[in-house]
């Protein structure tokens, strides 16, 4: 019997086989979002299935997390900015009320979104949105994946 790789994202990402992640970076993976609702959505995660809060990091890894999740932010933005003219910021979150390892949500947002749900967090958004099909990961996201994977190349490779 296979296990799924949602079941343990951290290390099926350290063994090659989470078909979300987009990069590693020098702390963690990015990966694109399982649902695209908001598109560009990404997570950082960390590369220790040991870590749970930011906390549990040393200083040093700790400030490391911080800047992937920054420079995962920043492709994030500049992607879908020149996607969408609706774009409008980036919000992040490192929240671990679901998932026990650390993680960073990267949430673009959009001038599009409906007025009432703009402004607050994304989680506000009903459930139907989550787990609507029309929005889950699949090949029709392959184009935004390739750019955002290209972004962070571009991203990394110019950070000393």
């Amino acid at each position: 019997m296979s296990v799924d790789w949602r079941s343990d994202r951290v290390r099926a990402a350290l063994r090659g086989e989470n078909p979300t992640v987009l990069r590693r970076l020098s702390a963690g993976f990015a990966v694109i979002g399982d649902n695209q609702h908001l598109p560009g959505y990404c997570v950082l995660i960390t590369d220790d299935p040991s870590v749970d809060r930011l906390t549990d990091l040393p200083r040093e890894r700790r400030l490391a997390f911080l800047a992937d999740m920054d420079l995962l932010g920043e492709a994030v933005a500049r992607v879908c900015a020149r996607r969408d003219p609706g774009f409008r910021r980036i919000n992040y979150e490192i929240l671990g009320n679901l998932d026990a390892f650390l993680h960073a949500h990267v949430r673009p947002r959009y001038d599009w979104e409906p007025a009432e749900l703009r402004q607050g967090p994304v989680y506000r958004y009903p459930t139907q949105v989550w787990r609507d099909p029309a929005y889950a990961l699949g090949p029709a996201h392959g184009e935004l994946r390739a750019q955002l994977v290209a972004e962070l190349d571009r991203l990394a490779d110019s950070r000393p």
